[in-house]
C-alpha cells in the first residue's frame, strides 16, 4: 500500500485539508481496516473496486462509489472487494459545510452517495473523477467543481476558524471553558455554531485531535508503556486514557498495533 498525499490550491486551503490517493491489490491490502475519527469529513471516489462497511451493530454493506463520509465518532471498519483505487478529498474540520445545505450533523457516521448531496451535478463529477486519467486530473476536475460551488457565497467564521486552530495548537489538550474564554463566546452557543459547521462539538473535536496526536506517538516512537503516553498526552489517568482510546477505536492501546495502527493515520497529513 502506497498512499500519497497532494495539497490543494490556495483558493481552497481554507477549506479543504488535502487531497489523498490509495492504490492497491488485494494481496497487499489488509482484509480489515480501522479507520478512527480525525475529525475531518471526506468525499471519497472508488476509481478501484468497491469496499464493504463492516458496522459494529448491523449488517456489513457494500458502500457507495463515489460518497461522502461525515464525521466520525467511533471506529469505522472497512473491507476491499478486490483491487484498490481511490480518491479522497479530505475537508478541513468545518471545511464542508459552505459546499450543502444539508445540516452536517445529520451526516455523522454515514456514507452519502455523491449525487444524493449535488444531484445531477454530483453526477457528473462522478462520472469525471472516474474515468480521469490520473491523480492531477482528479484534483484539477475537483477544485473547478468546488470553487464554482463557492462562488458568491459568504462561508468563513472566524470565531470557529479560531476555536479549531487553538485546538490543534494545544493538541486537543485544552478544556470547553477555555475555548469559550479564548473566543470570547458562550460555551453553550460555540457548541451550537460547532454542531452546524463542523458537525462535532468542541469537547469531541479536542478529544479526537488528542487521540491522534497520541496514535502519531505510538507510530513514531513504539512506545508500549501506557503510562507514558497517558501523560505524555495529559489525559487524566490511564483508566481515562484507555476509556477515550477504545472510544474511537474499538479495542485497547496495547491491543492497536499492526495494521490497525497503520491504518488509523492513513488520512495524517
Amino acid at each position: 500500500m502506497n498512499p500519497k498525499i497532494f495539497k490543494p490550491n490556495s483558493k481552497l486551503a481554507d477549506f479543504v485539508k488535502c487531497y489523498w490517493t490509495l492504490e492497491s491489490s488485494l494481496k497487499n491490502t489488509p482484509t480489515r481496516n480501522t479507520i478512527v475519527p480525525d475529525g475531518t469529513m471526506k468525499l471519497i471516489f472508488h476509481y478501484g473496486d468497491l469496499y464493504w462497511h463492516h458496522p459494529k451493530n448491523g449488517k456489513s454493506f457494500l458502500q457507495p462509489r463515489c460518497f461522502l463520509i461525515g464525521q466520525l465518532t467511533k471506529p469505522y471498519v472497512v473491507e476491499p472487494k478486490g483491487e484498490t483505487g481511490t480518491f479522497v478529498i479530505r475537508f478541513n474540520p468545518n471545511g464542508f459545510s459552505p459546499f450543502t445545505d444539508i445540516p452536517v450533523k445529520e451526516m455523522e457516521n454515514k456514507p452519502i452517495a455523491v449525487k444524493k448531496i449535488f444531484g445531477k451535478k454530483g453526477e457528473k463529477l462522478e462520472q469525471e473523477i472516474i474515468n480521469a486519467k490520473n491523480t492531477h486530473e482528479r484534483i484539477n476536475i475537483a477544485e473547478t467543481f468546488l470553487l464554482e460551488l463557492l462562488k458568491s457565497k459568504e462561508v468563513k467564521d472566524r470565531i470557529i476558524n479560531s476555536t479549531i486552530e487553538t485546538i490543534t495548537k494545544y493538541k486537543g489538550q485544552i478544556s470547553v471553558n477555555e475555548l469559550s474564554k479564548h473566543v470570547s463566546l458562550n460555551r453553550r452557543i460555540l457548541a451550537r455554531k460547532f454542531s452546524s459547521n463542523v458537525g462535532l462539538s468542541p469537547k469531541q473535536l479536542s478529544k479526537i485531535v488528542r487521540l491522534q496526536a497520541t496514535l502519531k506517538s505510538l507510530s513514531q516512537n513504539d512506545k508500549t508503556k501506557l503510562t507514558d503516553l497517558t501523560y505524555e498526552n495529559e489525559y487524566f489517568d490511564q483508566s481515562h486514557f484507555i476509556k477515550d482510546f477504545k472510544e474511537f477505536t474499538g479495542i485497547t492501546p496495547k491491543e492497536f498495533y499492526g495494521e490497525d495502527l497503520k491504518m488509523s493515520l492513513i488520512f495524517d497529513s
